[in-house]
């Protein structure tokens, strides 16, 4: 594999796997150096030729070529059954833990519409100290009104960012990209992310760090056109500059034909979400059909 991304890095995954014609052999970099977690990941695909059916927490309507891919390939039923997010909470009031937790959403509901960066860049990992430096001086540059989770010195990430915006330790992230006042969401790329951008309809700013996140980021950026990269222009040290980041912050928060379009594009995906999960939608339907399985092979069974 390693030879192979050496001299196709460039070229479309779907000369090898139909159904991703945005992705690329370099998007799964950092899978080749991820030690255990790859071993664990290959063992999980060498299962599932195995397995009686296979789940997937993302929706038909989302990658209905890959689905239709996987279908043919696989000799047992492939059900997705996304956007799998705690969406049935939504309708509830956000919880004031503590003081902090009324404060943000009291701030949010100040902003004007579409007007907020949310930032977020996981719970997991995260970036060095000097892209953190660019990303928060980026953010200070550009101008914009943002909300950001950080999860260290949230007062040094404060002063650089400037007073456009809040930084907090936590936040209810869900409920936050629903608010009227959130017009952006820049994120690591993490899968349950990406569902939650897509389910709530906001355009994303991509940062990928790690695993599955450079390729979910190319599904953001050039498979459904929701969001725009930061890393396009690597500096030195693999480090992104602020110029960068301010200008691509503008580019998507800034009311231009292309800020726009990806509006357009991310609302329609955040219909197409909420209808598979509503009676008769595509995930209800495989939900039901998924049960109706493990049923009969339950039935089978010796007591």
């Amino acid at each position: 594999m390693l030879c192979v991304y050496a001299i196709d890095a460039d070229k479309p995954l779907e000369q090898f796997v139909p159904g991703l014609s945005s992705m690329r052999l370099a998007d799964f970099r950092t899978f080749s150096s991820a030690g255990t977690p790859l071993k664990r990941a290959l063992e999980a695909f060498y299962w599932v030729r195995k397995a009686q059916c296979v789940l997937f927490t993302s929706f038909y309507e989302l990658e209905a070529c890959v689905i239709d891919a996987l279908r043919s390939e696989l000799s047992c039923p492939v059900y997705p059954v996304g956007p799998s997010i705690p969406y049935m909470t939504l309708e509830e009031k956000p919880k004031l833990l503590n003081r902090s937790n009324k404060d943000y959403f009291d701030w949010l509901d100040s902003q004007p519409k579409n007007s907020v960066l949310y930032v977020s860049l996981g719970s997991f990992l995260s970036v060095s100290s000097s892209q953190l430096d660019e990303i928060a001086m980026g953010l200070h540059a550009s101008e914009t009104r943002f909300l950001w989770v950080a999860r260290g010195d949230s007062s040094r990430v404060q002063e650089m960012s400037g007073v456009m915006g809040l930084v907090v330790p936590w936040c209810d992230q869900l409920k936050v990209l629903c608010h009227p006042s959130v017009g952006g969401f820049l994120t690591h790329c993490g899968w349950n992310s990406t569902l939650e951008g897509v389910f709530t309809g906001v355009p994303m700013l991509t940062f990928p760090i790690f695993w599955d996140q450079p390729p979910d980021s190319r599904l953001i950026v050039d498979e459904w056109k929701v969001g725009l990269s930061l890393k396009e222009k690597v500096g030195k040290d693999n480090v992104v500059g602020r110029e960068e980041i301010a200008k691509t912050i503008k580019r998507l928060m800034e009311d231009t034909v292309e800020s726009r379009e990806i509006r357009r594009k991310a609302a329609e995906l955040r219909e197409a979400s909420h209808k598979a999960i509503e009676e008769g939608g595509s995930s209800c339907t495989n939900f039901n059909s998924f049960v109706r399985d493990l049923l009969v092979i339950m039935c089978r069974w010796p007591v």
